[in-house]
């Protein structure tokens, strides 16, 4: 016996595409109505369909044509920071829309899980944590020299790969002005590489829209 479809989804639509997706939507479900609520963009459709649109960096500018503005406000090219942290490595950088302006990105060695047990296997656990307590804090000296300088033109910070990791170099106090600009949730990513970061925008910069079961 097959399960129920969900009675809604949710979407990432790519900034750069979101307009030629709300046209795809009025297309299939006819004459739309805008409407925005806190932080979301309701669309409601003739059909019944709706799409609420997450609006990042709310509030949006109140205007009479909703969906264009909030086309305009995500295209809006923004100074962002990204950190990507995995036990294996880190990948800082500074965008400024798409665009990865500085950077810095590195590697660190992290012993592998062992299966010896008994004294060993508390020993190798001991070496393995404090290795990585060693990367995360390589990782927030990267992040002092690379972020804090422009903390005062970020308008956020996006997390990518383990979500510990993040948070944990986050709570470096050196950083705390970086963690209150966090935007979750953190994306998980690969093993952070400099091709790695300069994808990231494809994640941090996309739009969710949760679909009813009509849409």
């Amino acid at each position: 016996m097959s399960s129920a479809p969900p009675s809604r989804r949710t979407v990432s639509v790519p900034a750069d595409r979101l307009a030629g997706w709300i046209d795809r939507f009025q297309d299939r479900h006819g004459v739309i109505d805008a409407a925005v609520s806190g932080a979301v963009l309701r669309l409601q459709a003739a059909d019944g369909a709706t799409a609420d649109i997450a609006i990042p960096f709310p509030p949006l500018s109140a205007t009479p044509d909703a969906v264009a503005a909030l086309v305009e406000h995500v295209r809006r090219e923004r100074r962002v920071g990204a950190l990507l942290v995995r036990r294996g490595g880190y990948a800082v950088g500074v965008f400024a829309g798409a665009s990865l302006v500085r950077s810095k990105v590195g590697t660190s060695y992290v012993q592998g899980k062992t299966k010896a047990g008994g004294w060993s296997q508390q020993r190798y656990a001991r070496r393995r944590a404090n290795q990585t307590d060693q990367a995360y804090a390589e990782t927030a000296d990267v992040a002092a020299t690379i972020l804090l300088p422009e903390v005062g033109r970020l308008e956020a910070v996006f997390g990518g790969g383990d979500k510990v990791g993040v948070r944990t170099v986050l709570a470096d106090p050196r950083l705390a002005p970086l963690a209150l600009l966090l935007v979750e949730p953190i994306r998980p990513t690969v093993d952070p590489r400099l091709r790695v970061l300069e994808a990231f925008p494809e994640q941090f910069r996309a739009v969710d829209v949760t679909l009813n079961q009509l849409a």
